[in-house]
């Protein structure tokens, strides 16, 4: 397996710590691919997380929200068949899948239909940390935002 040594760019930064291990982390555990997911940005300030979670119902599913994390587990019920399993060939496992979220990421709303976990995101920046125009000579605040991604905009 072909690991990234990030110890040189440890050595010559500060306060990327978490970008870093965030990096091993995920290099750790790609090969991990149950359930498949999607990441959909569906605008500037939102997102949406699709699962695949097939013969999973509401109850068997736990979704967390903390700060800069989403945690979505699976637990599998053990389910008794009338007939003898020749072939089993769908998953049946229960599963952990964790997202980083960016800072002011929170989860806007959770629903489950057709076997999938759809989970839509919006970033909301408090407006303290919202770039402001300063103007020279006076005490005016005019916020300016961009119409893209909330980087400000020269007015």
């Amino acid at each position: 397996m072909n690991r990234t040594d990030f110890t040189p760019y440890r050595r010559s930064t500060v306060g990327f710590d978490r970008l870093f291990d965030l990096l091993e982390n995920n290099a750790r555990n790609a090969g991990d691919n149950y359930p498949p997911f999607n990441i959909e940005r569906r605008g500037a300030d939102a997102y949406r997380i699709t699962i695949a979670v097939a013969g999973f119902r509401p109850a068997d599913l736990d979704i967390t929200a903390q700060q800069n994390l989403l945690t979505v587990k699976g637990s599998k019920r053990d389910e008794v068949t009338e007939g003898e399993m020749l072939h089993v060939g769908i998953a049946n496992r229960g599963f952990e899948r964790r997202f980083e979220l960016a800072d002011y990421v929170r989860v806007d709303n959770a629903d489950l239909a057709d076997g999938l976990l759809v989970v839509d995101l919006v970033r909301e920046v408090p407006e303290a940390m919202k770039p402001k125009k300063i103007a020279i000579g006076g005490t005016t605040l005019e916020v300016v935002h961009s119409k893209d991604d909330g980087e400000a905009n020269a007015a």
